[in-house]
This record gives structure tokens, sequence and C-alpha cells, in this order.
């Protein structure tokens, strides 16, 4: 199964195109709902003031509540923008966004409204893409599931500290950045691939580098491998009712791009949010000059409580389209 999303921030619509969504697929309108309102904006101050319904028309590939086997396209409608907030942003991009970036690669025609198509305005469709994809590998018994690791530095928060460092984040202007842990349940050995294209670290990092301010990827222990020696870091394995099991994780369920049937486990980190409130250098591009530049507006001055179900979403779809592949069904 592939996707596409389609919109930008402030305009009339964003959406989402899937296809490859195999007929006869139930969807559970309560769980795709609930699932969007996990990633929805406005709920608290520890997100940004901006609030949208986030309700998704399904405009193809579903009849009665099942799927076709169509393309199914849903479509979200934005209607609490601002656009007068960004409109210094088209000669003064802001450090570390998209802005500079995208001018030089569009010839400055991209849409500074918002973020325009880099906004995380875009992973609403991506959430529910995602949700139909938590229903399809529901069927065969694999569940995906998120957990914050990391808050501005303080590592396994509760929901009381998370708070406190990103309001105080708020307060002083500034943003803090984090860490989500993904866990992929249930998934059978054998999955995957060492080719490009169906090696399951190389689909699932691609995936992630997609989702707006995620800034790094890591499976099972990570980074901390390098410090292991190989009796440490190796997986041993032993036959446990019946199965082929490893008594440690280390590899993250995955060895040579292929699933070895134990937990798929990652952990995505996301970068502070660039817009803040505080003095920044940047440049005049009309002028081409130096200069400093203020930001004002709604802005999330921590991405990742609303991103837990965004990272879930992207690595719901590539899990699908990873079964699929293996088992002929594209």
């Amino acid at each position: 199964m592939k996707y596409e999303i389609f919109g930008e921030s402030h305009g009339p619509a964003i959406g989402v195109v899937l296809t490859g969504v195999p007929a006869g697929l139930k969807l559970d309108t309560e769980f795709i709902l609930a699932e969007m309102a996990r990633r929805a904006p406005g709920k608290n101050s520890t997100s940004t003031a901006r609030k949208e319904s986030d309700l998704p028309e399904i405009l193809s590939g579903v009849l009665d509540g099942v799927t076709t086997g169509a393309p199914l396209c849903a479509m979200i409608r934005n209607s609490d923008q601002h656009s007068s907030d960004y409109s210094e942003f088209k000669r003064k991009p802001r450090p570390s966004h998209s802005d500079y970036a995208a001018w030089a690669r569009y010839n400055g025609h991209n849409d500074i409204r918002g973020g325009g198509h880099f906004s995380g305005r875009l992973t609403a469709p991506l959430v529910f893409a995602g949700a139909v994809a938590k229903l399809y590998l529901k069927e065969k018994g694999i569940e995906v599931t998120s957990v914050i690791r990391n808050i501005g530095g303080t590592e396994d928060p509760t929901p009381e500290k998370m708070e406190e460092v990103i309001l105080q984040a708020r307060s002083e202007e500034d943003s803090v950045g984090g860490i989500v842990g993904i866990t992929i349940s249930n998934v059978p050995a054998g999955v995957g691939s060492p080719d490009r294209g169906e090696n399951i670290e190389g689909e699932m990092a691609r995936a992630m580098f997609a989702i707006p301010a995620v800034k790094g990827i890591q499976f099972g222990a990570g980074f901390r491998l390098a410090s292991m020696r190989g009796s440490q870091a190796n997986d041993a394995l032993r036959v446990e009712n019946g199965r082929v099991v490893t008594r440690t994780n280390h590899a993250g369920g995955i060895n040579g791009g292929i699933s070895n049937g134990m937990p798929i486990l990652f952990d995505v980190v996301f970068r502070p949010t660039p817009s803040i409130g505080k003095e920044q250098e940047t440049v005049d591009l009309e002028t081409m000059e130096n200069t400093t530049l203020c930001i004002k507006g709604r802005h999330d001055p921590c991405v990742v409580l609303r991103a837990r179900p965004v990272v879930e979403a992207a690595a719901a779809l590539t899990m699908m389209d990873l079964m699929q592949r293996q088992n002929g069904n594209l």
C-alpha cells in the first residue's frame, strides 16, 4: 500500500490518497476519530492554540463503511488560519525551519503560510491513514504502540514533569524536543528483506524522516551498541513454547532488514520547535543583508506530545506495506 499527502497548512483543505488498501476492510469510525483526537491541536497550554475539528471526509474507496479496493481518498478542511502571522517569513526565513530551504528549492514560490506543505498540520491526514493501517494490522494480530522516552532532556518523564518542562520553555519564549519510542508487537519472523524497498529499518527510517521535526532514529539498543562488546550486544536464541525467541532484544526485532519474531523497537528524535519568541539571527532575502527576527503567532512549544499518534501512524503504514509485499498483495 502507498499513500500520498496533499494540501497546505493554510489552504482550503489537506488530505491523503491511499492506494492498495484491500477490499473488504471495515473502517471503525469511532476508532479513527479517537486517533485523530489524539493529535488534534488546541487542547491545552502545551500545544498551539489553533483549533481544528480534524473531521475526515472520505471521498472515495469506501462504501457502507467498508473499503472497495479503489484508491481511498480522505479530505480534512482547514478553518482556523491566521495567515498574516507568517507574512514576514517570506523575506525573513525562520532559523532551522524549512523556510529558506524551500525558498531555494522552489525559487521563492513556496507557500509560507503556516509552513505550507512542510507544516505539522499535514500530519492530520497521516494519522487518518495510519488508523486505516492499524485496522488492517489488527486483523493480523499486530499492534503499534508508543511511549515518550524523553522531553527536553528529562528521560522517562511523568505527565506532570512533561507539562512542567514544556510550560517552562513556553514561559521563556522557547521550545523543547524529545524522543518517542515505538513498539510493533506480534510481527511474525521473516517479514522484510535486505533489499532496498523491503528492508524494515530502511523503510521505517524513510517514513519517519517524512514527519516534520524528526531528526534521528535508532533501532533496539541503537547508539548504545557502540559501547557494547559483541558478547553483550548479541541476542541469544532459545526455544520457548515451540517458537524461536531471543533472551534480549538489542537488535530491536530486526536482523538483516528482516523481522526475527521479537517486538520491533525503535526510537524517533524530535528537534525543538523552530518557531520561538526569542530574537534570532536571520537574513533578509530581499536585501541580502543580515537581520533579526522575533516570531509571533500560535506555535507548539513542543511537538512530542501530539507526535505519538503521528509516529504510530507512519509505523503502521510502513508495516502494512511490508506485510502486503510479503504476501505478494501489492
